[in-house]
């Protein structure tokens, strides 16, 4: 900085504090500033690490052991360096596998399933690849489409194509594989290398195998020229270029040919990947498409409970599941478990208890633990003399009759107006069971709870009894009533889907209605209101609104909120009209007029 700005040169000339402060920066510029563990981060030698590097650990309190070296200093030393990834779709995988051993009474060889198995390929055909491995965001998902791989090595390429800079040649790449692109080669010595990839540097072994066939290099030498490219190492390029030029030249490539060559794959190795690790990836993608397509059901299961703590992202999966076919039920006494599972015999998946909202870890344990020693129970006075009511205190009770669980015993507003009856119930059962005053296995029986009548919770109370303690609805959806009204809007998701189209690059054969500026109705309930004040002091609102295909956020400014005030009002149902906005990338909803409030709280 001194050398290059003259204004910085000068004050340090000209002003004895920053002289001074500025020295002092010097002193300190290149140390360390903290130390920091890598995460995954592990290296391995054949000798003690401490005889070879400084070592030390992390604070006072953790024993474990870190390399005083930071990574490149390790590298440069020979050590071996390995990343050890731990990534949460091998869990889903291995609970998928034990779920369908589980239903089935199958095992299921992960590592052998076929690589040209049929169901997968159709899955990645259509893609419906929500839940796989690298493949469920919706770009990759249109380029699949497109792509309508059939073999593994395709699945390898979209993983090591779908990055940001490679990304601008998998158009080119599906249109070659399609044939409607000739491939072309620089030198016929390229076909071998690139033909299983259309004539494209995809892969980092690609580069180096180039540098070996063509320009004569050791495969020591062209792991060098892929590390100087790969990480923009200045001090090595020119070296690295001149010598392959050379290396070429004496394998009877032209000088002009072996200039087109370097200029044409140093660009492309920048961004090539290292294919032994899209490999691996690759495989976590095709396994987890084998198991949905070949075990939908189990497949499901596993991955709502991977996101169990994720509310959004199982409201997305239970969408899923309906596009499937797959219909997940509410939380049952005596067919829910921990977790999400899969009701036996009905390619259903049924809420885990601990989804409720108020029960605890302790009463689904002791629940769970009671049906498996003596069987299910046949009724709520089954239920409360067995289960331990230690526990099961008037809140819990009262989440589990709203969400549902006890509904094959009674309707569920019976049951939440004569919960003191339950509580005093379950008290005096427990009451005699400590007296020994009676033998408990009598008790089930003999005891009788009389409840009071009550009016039915209509469908939309128990669907915001679901919301309320689940997070989301589960056995229906509110928006349902309104299939009419929102018929004649337009779906949300499709104007994220358009908006999303426009990265696409020319060979994009879907049409592209949607627009940022194009004006358009749309239709939903609103949510999650928030309100703010402009720089006048004027109130607007940023809102969700959530259709019946998906939620966008909607921005209402003070005129369009003067004028409608009353629509925005959380949980009413509202057709609006408004402009398609997409900045900082996020797609939403300008409003600029209420057309009709079609229901309101």
């Amino acid at each position: 900085t001194l050398e290059e700005i003259q204004e910085f040169k000068e004050l340090y000339q000209q002003d004895e504090k920053a002289e001074k402060l500025i020295n002092l920066g010097k002193k300190l510029e290149g140390v360390a500033r903290h130390a920091s563990t890598h995460a995954c981060g592990a290296v391995i030698s054949d000798v003690p690490l401490d005889q070879i590097i400084p070592t030390q650990h992390p604070s006072q309190s953790d024993q474990n052991i870190i390399t005083q070296y930071e990574m490149h200093s390790v590298e440069d030393l020979g050590l071996l360096k390995m990343d050890f990834l731990g990534l949460k779709n091998l869990t889903i995988i291995e609970d998928t596998l034990s779920r369908i051993y589980e239903v089935h009474g199958k095992n299921i060889d992960i590592e052998n399933i076929p690589l040209d198995d049929e169901k997968t390929f159709e899955l990645f055909q259509n893609a419906n690849s929500t839940g796989v491995f690298q493949m469920e965001s919706s770009g990759m998902r249109r380029y699949l489409e497109q792509l309508k791989p059939t073999e593994f090595e395709d699945i390898i390429a979209m993983v090591s194509l779908y990055r940001p800079g490679p990304m601008k040649n998998i158009p080119k790449y599906i249109a070659r594989k399609h044939g409607e692109q000739e491939v072309e080669y620089l030198h016929p010595k390229l076909e071998p290398i690139l033909k299983p990839t259309y004539g494209i540097i995809v892969y980092q072994e690609q580069v180096m195998k180039i540098a070996q066939k063509l320009a004569g290099f050791s495969l020591e030498e062209a792991d060098i020229l892929r590390k100087a490219i790969g990480k923009k190492i200045r001090s090595l390029l020119e070296d690295q270029k001149e010598k392959f030029i050379t290396g070429m030249k004496k394998n009877d490539i032209e000088q002009q040919v072996a200039q087109q060559i370097w200029d044409w794959i140093e660009p492309f190795a920048e961004y090539s990947f290292n294919k032994s690790h899209a490999t691996a990836y690759a495989m976590i993608a095709y396994r987890t498409a084998y198991l949905k397509a070949h075990y939908p059901v189990e497949f499901m299961s596993a991955l709502l409970t991977s996101k169990k703590n994720d509310v959004d992202q199982v409201a997305g999966l239970i969408e899923e599941c309906r596009k499937m076919g797959i219909e997940v039920l509410p939380p049952d006494i005596n067919e829910s478990f921990r977790n999400f599972s899969v009701v036996a015999e009905e390619d259903k998946i049924r809420f885990g208890l601990l989804a409720i909202k108020n029960v605890g870890e302790k009463v689904v344990e002791n629940i769970v633990k009671e049906r498996r020693s003596n069987g299910s129970f046949e009724s709520m006075e089954d239920f409360l003399s067995r289960v331990d009511s230690k526990g099961l205190n008037k809140t819990a009770l009262e989440c589990l009759i709203k969400v549902g669980a006890f509904d094959r015993f009674d309707k569920r507003n019976k049951l939440l107006s004569n919960l003191e009856e339950l509580l005093g119930f379950s008290k005096e059962i427990r009451k005699r069971s400590n007296s020994n005053q009676q033998n408990l296995f009598q008790d089930r029986f003999d005891a009788k709870l009389t409840l009071q009548k009550a009016d039915r919770a209509s469908q939309n109370q128990k669907l915001q009894w679901e919301r309320e303690l689940l997070g989301l609805f589960v056995s229906g959806d509110p928006l349902d009533r309104y299939q009419r009204q929102l018929k004649n809007t337009f779906p949300l998701q499709q104007i994220k889907e358009d908006l999303e189209k426009q990265q696409d690059g020319p060979r994009n054969p879907f049409s592209r209605k949607i627009v940022p500026g194009k004006k358009v109705k749309v239709g939903g309930m609103i949510n999650n209101v928030k309100q703010i004040r402009t720089k006048n002091g004027n109130s607007m609102l940023f809102v969700k609104l959530r259709g019946l295909t998906d939620k966008m956020e909607v921005v209402v400014f003070p005129s369009t909120l003067n004028k409608h005030s009353k629509a925005f009002k959380e949980n009413n149902v509202v057709l609006m009209k408004g402009k398609v906005d997409k900045r900082n990338d996020e797609p939403k909803i300008i409003c600029e007029e209420v057309e009709k409030i079609v229901n309101s709280n």
